[in-house]
């Protein structure tokens, strides 16, 4: 809900090409219209990234009904990871695109700016982080 409704925010609110400044030099709000995958990747395959949602999606189901998210670490990076996923799905279905809107500027070279993301890509990077820790964790091998 939080993804859509903050994708709403800036259709309605922030032209493409706009740039809103929220912390100088750091921090921006922008318009992005996204049809690949992360930093733009594989742009104008968007009925692909769709049908990979519904793998994905399946997936999990088969996952959850196997027991593999019993503990609460596991249950929540699960649901981060779905929520993610329909967030984009849904852009993706309405609008053809995924909605992208949060820019950084790490001073970086090849990352100046970073590339936009929203707040589904945010929840499905949390999902894959806890994933990858609870996988080195001595009670997730025991689960």
């Amino acid at each position: 809900m939080l993804d859509q409704l903050t994708k709403w925010l800036v259709l309605r609110n922030i032209g493409i090409g706009d740039v809103v400044t929220v912390i100088p030099d750091f921090f921006f709000l922008v318009q992005v219209h996204n049809t690949g995958a992360a930093f733009g990747m594989l742009r104008d395959n968007n009925l692909f990234f769709i049908g990979l949602s519904a793998v994905a999606m399946v997936a999990m189901g088969i996952f959850a009904w196997r027991g593999a998210f019993r503990d609460s670490w596991l249950a929540g990076a699960a649901g981060l990871l779905l929520a993610g996923i329909l967030g984009n799905l849904a852009d993706r279905i309405a609008h053809g695109y995924v909605v992208d809107f949060l820019m950084f500027d790490l001073h970086v070279p090849f990352a100046n700016p970073w590339p936009s993301f929203n707040v589904a890509d945010s929840c499905i990077f949390v999902a894959a982080f806890v994933f990858v820790i609870r996988s080195f964790s001595s009670s997730a091998k025991k689960a």
